[in-house]
């Protein structure tokens, strides 16, 4: 199960550097990007998982040496990183936007083109 997590993974990561480098649509590129942070998160996670691992919630009377918890800090990591890639969408959309409006196109070999 693990090792599917991380060819997913892996996958994912590709894809979206296949599309943010080939592809001169700049819709494309930000879906590559999104697609490349959506595999990241999940081999952020994919690192952070221990089978048979508990929650790390407890108190000092249910703490012993044979307790196995889940390490918090990739799923912090990885709620960060929704938040940011969410909001480099955004941006990556709206400049997008701006573009399309100003020279007409999301295509940049034409965009290269314009000079001024």
């Amino acid at each position: 199960m693990i090792l599917l997590n991380y060819l997913a993974s892996f996958f994912l990561i590709t894809l979206g550097l296949y599309c943010i480098v080939t592809k001169h649509d700049l819709l494309k590129s930000v879906i590559g990007l999104s697609v490349m942070d959506y595999g990241v998160n999940l081999l952020i996670i994919t690192v952070g998982f221990n089978p048979g691992g508990t929650a790390p919630i407890f108190t000092f009377g249910e703490l012993n040496p044979a307790s196995f918890f889940v390490d918090p800090i990739p799923q912090a990591l990885t709620l960060t990183s929704i938040v940011i890639g969410a909001c480099t969408t955004a941006m990556s959309l709206s400049l997008v936007i701006k573009i399309r409006e100003m020279y007409g196109t999301t295509d940049t070999r034409q965009i290269r083109r314009l000079r001024g």
